[in-house]
């Protein structure tokens, strides 16, 4: 019987498919040898190119440093310090102007995907919204990802930009939602969201992932349902891919639940890089429901990062299909 502990594995010696965590000096230096000037606040999305990232070319840009919605999933906590501390960068404006002076406008900018670009201080603070007058001015290309209903304050700024909103829903259960994403915003609230900024012309989308076996895996079809009826055209799913910091969390709210989910991910699962995966023909499974519930109502659907390119369906994986070209060169695909 698996006790639920980690596995000795994950910290045994490095094989072909593991990772040495790089210090952050290193990375910066990576980064500019790769990106050259623009190694800023606004950087080139995965710039090792990952063979299991099968987004477009793009930037990623996180206004704020850490995030305050505290989800037990979440794997910032594996590389940021003080990741549930939300905060502000320091001469952000300043350096997003000088940014925006040497990057590839065409290229989507993708905010956030390590914090949330609408933390409860952007109520008062208005980065993000400062942000978007700024990628209005220069003409920039714009998806937010988000679990705030904050987003639609800035409709005004959105409506105009070539823009797609993502949402982030987990499941339509009050009591999982706060166990799963203890200080995020409702599932209702960010469904009114997303079907206020659809009615306004801003292309929605919704990320469900990540999908948690004995979770939240019977609420696929429900959820997908629920984003059709916000105007929403296309999902993003992927599966939990555990690190040690999200498993001892997610172990201690859901202690009956990993229980049984250990020995898929530690026995017969894999670890890619510092994460472990379930076995690929449950990722498979799991991934071909979101699918199916996405054919029947008229979405285009991808996994993200699950090597599982044959499910796809929508001309991006991430949704920034739906963003709009005007005065913009076409989008670049993979």
């Amino acid at each position: 019987m698996w006790s639920g502990g980690l596995p000795k594995k994950w910290f045994g010696r490095a094989t072909s498919s593991t990772i040495i965590e790089w210090p952050a000096a290193l990375i910066s230096a990576h980064l500019l040898i790769k990106c050259g000037a623009c190694v800023d606040v606004i950087r080139e999305f995965d710039p090792w190119g990952d063979p299991l990232c099968t987004c477009p070319k793009k930037y990623g840009f996180n206004p704020y440093t850490g995030c305050a919605y505290r989800c037990v999933y979440c794997y910032i906590t594996s590389y940021i310090p003080r990741a549930f501390g939300c905060r502000v960068k320091k001469n952000l404006i300043v350096r997003v102007k000088r940014d925006l002076q040497r990057m590839e406008t065409r290229q989507v900018i993708s905010m956030s995907n390590s914090s949330d670009p609408y933390p409860p201080i952007e109520a008062k603070l208005k980065l993000t919204r400062a942000c978007l007058e700024l990628f209005l001015s220069e003409g920039c290309r714009v998806q937010a990802i988000t679990k705030s209903g904050l987003v639609t304050r800035d409709v005004d700024l959105l409506s105009r930009l070539p823009s797609v909103v993502s949402f982030t829903i987990t499941t339509l259960k009050r009591d999982l939602g706060r166990k799963l994403e203890p200080r995020a915003p409702p599932p209702e609230r960010r469904l009114t969201a997303m079907r206020e900024l659809s009615d306004a012309g801003v292309p929605v989308s919704l990320r469900l992932d990540p999908i948690i076996p004995g979770l939240n895996d019977t609420e696929i079809e429900r959820i997908v349902k629920a984003a059709v009826a916000t105007g929403a055209k296309h999902v993003t799913s992927s599966t939990f891919k555990p690190r040690p910091d999200s498993w001892h969390r997610v172990r201690r709210v859901f202690p009956e639940a990993t229980a049984k989910l250990a020995p898929l991910y530690f026995e017969r699962g894999e670890r890619y890089h510092n994460s472990w995966y379930l076995p690929r023909e449950l990722r498979l499974g799991l991934m071909g429901q979101v699918k199916k519930a996405c054919d029947e109502n008229g979405l285009t659907f991808a996994s993200c990062r699950e090597g599982l390119r044959e499910l796809t369906t929508g001309a991006s994986c991430d949704g920034s299909h739906l963003i709009s070209r005007r005065g913009s060169a076409d989008l670049l695909t993979y």
